[in-house]
């Protein structure tokens, strides 16, 4: 198994390939956003990570950007190529695809967004 040395990575992007991101093609979005890294020359400060299930199931294909914490929907190929050229390398966010963003406030999603809510965590009682 490899041991990547992240010394001077940059982002860390999670891209999703639990059983219902891989039926809306995570394992052609993965190919596509690491094709574009490498054809880019961004090997040295961008890793990528694929995860089983970022529980957000209903935005298939999700692709998360790290540090920001940055959540992308419905990503395709095409879609990962852009996130890869305006975010990764050029510093901007591709608004109309975020699910979530993170702030001083936690996790929070666009204003103007069409991603569904969610189920909520159960808030356990202070005893």
């Amino acid at each position: 198994m490899t041991t990547w040395n992240l010394r001077g990575t940059k982002h860390h992007v999670l891209i999703c390939n639990g059983s219902s991101c891989m039926r809306k093609g995570g394992e052609e979005v993965t190919n596509a956003v690491r094709d574009e890294i490498t054809r880019l020359d961004l090997d040295t400060v961008v890793h990528t990570t694929r995860t089983r299930c970022n529980g957000r199931c209903k935005d298939a294909c999700v692709l998360i950007v790290y540090p920001e914490g940055t959540w992308y929907q419905a990503v395709t190929p095409e879609l990962g190529t852009e996130i890869v050229r305006q975010h990764l390398a050029g510093g901007q966010v591709i608004e109309d695809a975020i699910i979530y963003e993170y702030n001083d406030a936690g996790f929070v999603a666009p204003e103007q967004t069409d991603c569904i809510v969610g189920v909520s965590k159960p808030v356990k009682e202070k005893v």
